[in-house]
């Protein structure tokens, strides 16, 4: 993840931003992919780091409209993916905090910073969803969620808000990485970086593995100074 160009989301063409209803994906997304502990530096379910976005798991076909909330996908083999409105998603979720909430406004126009992926990560039969809140200011992760269907609806089965945060699917693992910033570091090259592997146990995700790099200062250009962050408040 680290290398982040620290542009304001307004102004970037390489964005995956959703309106309400709509997920419209555009150009290539934010950050560098990293790769897990003994994986092959290839996420399974999260927007494409450093490519085209053209995930595998993308829908085949665009749906005729919008799921309606908390209503779970047909699971059909060999129909297109329905997408729901992750935005409604989040501002109806008790379990996202009030802060976050307030924030989660379109950066231009209708165009929200949220990243949405669609995939396996609960075992269930029907896919989940992974939600990542950005800031439209500098694009760091605000808060990163995985909605599970239970019911016919869709529950919160996961959520970080202490940023930056980014969630990603990686073969089936939930992979968190959380970029570590000094004082005097650029917004484009943090110190070091602390990538987390969860995996579901049946009832909820268990850490399994956590990888902490540090990184040298050479060649970091004197960029935007990292912004300081504060977790939410409820």
């Amino acid at each position: 993840m680290r290398g982040l160009n620290g542009q304001s989301l307004s102004g970037r063409s390489s964005l995956v931003l959703t309106s309400a209803g709509t997920v419209v994906l555009v150009g290539t997304v934010l950050f560098a992919a990293g790769c897990s502990a003994g994986g092959t530096g290839l996420r399974d379910g999260g927007p494409a780091r450093t490519e085209s976005v053209a995930r595998n798991n993308q829908p085949t076909a665009a749906p005729s409209g919008p799921v309606a909330l908390g209503h779970t996908p047909a699971a059909g083999t060999g129909n297109p993916l329905k997408k729901v409105d992750p935005v409604a998603l989040l501002k109806a979720d008790p379990k996202v905090s009030a802060e976050v909430k307030r924030d989660l406004k379109p950066c231009t126009g209708k165009e929200y910073p949220v990243d949405v992926s669609y995939g396996k990560v609960t075992g269930s039969s029907v896919v989940d969803i992974v939600v990542n809140v950005l800031s439209c200011a500098d694009a760091l992760g605000r808060g990163s969620y995985v909605y599970r269907s239970d019911g016919g609806k869709y529950e919160n089965v996961f959520a970080d808000e202490q940023p930056p945060v980014y969630a990603e699917i990686d073969r089936g693992d939930l992979v968190v990485s959380k970029p570590v910033y000094g004082k005097s570091d650029a917004l484009s090259y943090p110190s070091g970086e602390d990538v987390i592997t969860y995996r579901w146990n049946g009832e909820k995700f268990a850490e399994q593995d956590r990888v902490h790099s540090e990184y040298s200062n050479v060649g970091d250009g004197g960029g935007q100074p990292a912004p300081a962050v504060t977790p939410p408040k409820n």
